[in-house]
């Protein structure tokens, strides 16, 4: 091997070292049998490194930085260049000692001495035997030591299994070439034609990635196919890691591609679009900024938006969720966050819209008017929740838009008939398909204001399903202690519903929800009787229909009497719906003969409606007679307001069952069966000792079978059919009855009875029996709800017998044989 002079970069090419053939050198197994006998030299300098091991017949170029390295380098180019190299334990120390590197290493010949500009020394060195220190003998100026020979263990070449991990080895360094961008793939060549297989196992494990520890652990094996098995298992674990690396940046590179190719079509749409005068996407995002400018939102709405507005900012406008990231933003600058209308504060003014709109409903108008004189004194009182609770057709939800008219704030309504899905009223969460929130926001988003009046109509007609519960969801929406964050799943965050004043109406309170019903306030807004609606007919529902009709009061009149007959027999409610709609038939017949230029009547009378509106509709049941026994008359409610019954009984020989029809419910039967029971036991009181019940059977009738019937209502009605028919004496004429009976013989209170009071006031009836604690209740009446009734309370069920039943027998009177 030829000796080398210490010489600058400056005066040696590139051209020169590689012209040299020992600068890369495949050894051969004849060079590795000459290696193996040429003794070791006692004394060497140690040479450390820093971040690389050195494997016997393997050149590497090494970069010396260190005083004492360059003065070792110097010293040993100058006399017989072999020194020896192990690598340090630690790569952080500076002036490594004994202690600080490994024991065993590999002596080195000095192949090239390359001065740099930077004052470092770069030397090529090729790897020879391997060593073990035995002792120092020198630490200054450098580490010099004595050293032993590390001689390999016999391994039998020839070996399949050693053949078979040598040829893997091949194969392994010839793929990881292949799959690492940085090797050239010459580099293949170089592989095939190693020959020795202790340097192709050297040579593989010193250019392997790989730390210095594991490096070490390659070097110090004495087997070589211990360390054959183990350079391949590491050459396993690098081509894994190659291949994963490159599989991850060809995904990349096709990501980035398609990226590029959406840029660059975004660019050209933009341009499209500004030359069609159209607006551009970073033009609706500056849009959007403008406009959160003037947004009266929180510090956690208006970060939360600019969270969200970011993220727009990122996304790609080609992509779907583009939009509906757009859209759940636009909804956020479209609601009125914290924007109240300003209340009208003249209770006067109010006053008279609300009576301008609606004739009648006191106790609804007055309340309204407490919560606005109460407003106008604390400014920030939180709005109750109202719930009118009556019969169709009186003007529940249409009182709504007067209430806000009087206040002087937004309207809106929706409909909660036939609800049955929560996100209804909670929103879809945004990352579903069509994504929308909760009508409760979209709502208010329509009003424009945070503080309308919002009408919840039919709240008594919502039900469950498989999609949850809304009356549940409405918990939060009518609760005043937790409507100020009202969570809707699109929205994502809270709304404050504290200022909206809700206005529920149903029809029945049943249905609802218990805890629903809890947090309204309930106002019973009652039918109206004949006076009131002939009123309103003539005040408001005639004027109204001219107007629609394109006609005025010259055109047609309508007295009072002919209003009557309307009522009586074309409708059957308690409100004034179906009134309405034969006003406006009434209208249109006028409105056809003016068109056809034929004669009509203006002022029709009570005979010409046939004429006008066809035949009579209604035939209401009124008060006959009291003629025939077990026949009683009483008071029921439905939905379309109070209806008197009639509960007939008759008497057979039998065997003392007793039968009960008229599609009655479950709760009248048990009244029927409480009330003969009662008779049976408290027979020697009512007169019936000697009577034989066992000997006759019982049948209990309500007329009208085809309409179902329920309730405890009719309970003392029962009673005292059953008490006529045994007695054969005639009930009291034009009285009627209601209340609910029990075995002990009380007589309890029930509901509904100012509809039950118009009802009876309808059919002609006169006097009414009530339970004693219904008493409370006539009192809260509006006294001309009460006019030309007489009322009896009673507290036992034997009391209704000496008010209502006569002395007087009926006509075709019966000896049942006592």
């Amino acid at each position: 091997m030829n000796k080398f002079n210490y010489n600058s970069l400056d005066n040696l090419s590139l051209h020169d070292i590689e012209s040299e053939a020992e600068f890369i050198p495949l050894m051969t197994s004849e060079d590795e049998e000459a290696l193996n006998k040429e003794a070791l030299p006692q004394v060497v300098p140690i040479l450390p490194l820093k971040n690389n091991v050195l494997f016997p017949g393997v050149v590497i170029p090494i970069t010396a930085g260190r005083d004492k390295s360059i003065q070792l380098i110097k010293d040993a180019n100058n006399a017989d260049k072999v020194i020896g190299v192990v690598a340090q334990k630690d790569k952080k120390i500076e002036n490594p000692g004994i202690e600080d590197i490994y024991s065993l290493g590999t002596v080195a010949q000095i192949l090239r001495v390359l001065k740099m500009p930077d004052g470092n020394t770069t030397i090529i060195i090729q790897g020879k035997k391997r060593f073990k220190i035995d002792s120092i003998v020198e630490e200054k100026p450098y580490i010099k030591a004595k050293i032993k020979d590390f001689i390999d263990d016999e391994t039998d070449k020839k070996n399949k299994e050693f053949i078979a991990t040598i040829d893997s080895i091949k194969d392994m360094a010839i793929n990881i070439i292949k799959e690492n961008p940085n090797i050239p793939s010459e580099a293949s060549f170089a592989i095939k034609n190693i020959q020795s297989p202790t340097f192709l196992v050297n040579f593989v494990s010193s250019n392997m990635n790989l730390i210095i520890k594991d490096k070490q652990k390659i070097l110090s094996i004495q087997s070589l196919k211990e360390r054959a098995l183990l350079c391949l298992k590491y050459m396993n674990t690098e081509y894994e890691k190659l291949a994963l690396k490159n599989d991850i940046q060809s995904r990349v590179r096709n990501e980035m591609d398609v990226q590029q190719r959406e840029y660059y079509l975004h660019q050209q749409m933009k341009t499209i679009q500004e030359e069609l005068g159209g607006v551009s996407y970073e033009q609706e995002v500056e849009d959007m900024k403008k406009r959160a400018l003037d947004k009266n939102w929180n510090k956690a709405v208006e970060n939360h938006f600019q969270k969200e507005l970011l993220k727009l900012q990122r996304m790609n406008p080609q992509v779907a969720d583009y939009s509906v990231q757009r859209n759940y933003l636009d909804l956020y600058l479209d609601l009125p966050w914290n924007d109240y209308s300003e209340d009208n504060f003249d209770l006067k003014r109010s006053e008279r819209v609300l009576n301008k709109d609606h004739y009648g409903l006191e106790e609804v108008k007055k309340r309204v008017i407490e919560y606005l004189a109460v407003l106008k004194l604390r400014k920030d009182m939180k709005s109750p929740i109202l719930c009118l609770h009556g019969p169709p057709g009186v003007g529940k939800t249409s009182l709504g838009k007067s209430i806000a008219n009087a206040l002087g704030r937004e309207y809106v309504r929706i409909s909660l008939g036939g609800m049955r899905d929560e996100a209804e009223i909670r929103g879809h969460r945004k990352t579903y398909i069509g994504a929308l929130p909760g009508r409760i926001i979209q709502s208010i988003k329509k009003a424009g204001k945070s503080n309308p009046v919002f009408v919840l109509d039919e709240i008594d007609k919502i039900f469950s399903g498989v999609q949850g519960d809304p009356a549940s969801a409405l918990l939060e929406v009518l609760d005043p202690e937790q409507n100020l964050e009202f969570y809707d799943n699109f929205l994502e965050i809270g709304y404050d519903l504290s200022k909206v004043l809700f206005i529920a109406t149903a029809n029945n309170l049943a249905p609802i929800y218990p805890a629903l019903r809890d947090r309204m306030e309930i106002i019973n807004v009652s039918g109206y009787t004949i006076e009131e609606k002939i009123s309103i007919t003539q005040k408001f529902l005639l004027p109204k229909q001219l107007k629609e009709h394109g006609l005025n009061k010259t055109h047609l009149k309508i007295n009072n009497k002919v209003v009557e007959k309307i009522v009586d027999g074309y409708t059957r409610e308690s409100g004034v719906r179906g009134l309405e709609k034969q006003v406006a038939k009434s209208v249109r017949y006028v409105a056809k003969s003016i068109a056809m230029e034929e004669n009509y009547i203006k002022n029709p009378n009570s005979n010409d409606l046939i004429e006008i509106l066809g035949p009579v509709k209604v035939h209401r049941d009124l008060y006959e007679n009291n003629f025939i026994a077990g026949v009683a008359t009483g008071l029921a409610w439905t939905a379309v307001g109070g209806e008197i019954l009639f509960i007939e009984s008759s008497i057979s020989r039998g065997k003392g069952n007793l039968s009960i029809t008229g599609n009655l419910g479950k709760i009248m039967k048990e009244s029927a069966t409480i009330a003969i029971e009662f008779i049976k036991a408290n027979s020697d009181i009512i007169g019936l000792s000697n009577f034989n019940f066992e000997k006759y059977n019982i049948h209990m009738h309500v007329p009208e079978g085809s309409t179902p019937k329920d309730g405890p209502s009719a309970g003392i009605t029962m009673l005292l059919s059953l008490i006529s028919l045994f007695t054969q004496k005639r009930i009291k004429k034009n009285i009627a009855m209601t209340g609910e009976i029990t075995l002990r013989g009380k007589v309890l209170p029930v509901g509904g009875i100012k509809e039950k009071i118009l009802a009876a006031k309808r059919s002609n009836i006169k006097e009414i029996i009530l339970s004693k604690d219904n008493e409370k209740d006539i009192k809260e009446i509006n006294s001309k709800y009460l006019k030309g009734l007489k009322f009896y309370y009673i507290d036992k069920m034997i009391e209704v017998i000496e008010i209502a039943l006569t002395n007087k027998n009926v006509i075709n009177f019966k000896n049942f044989n006592l």
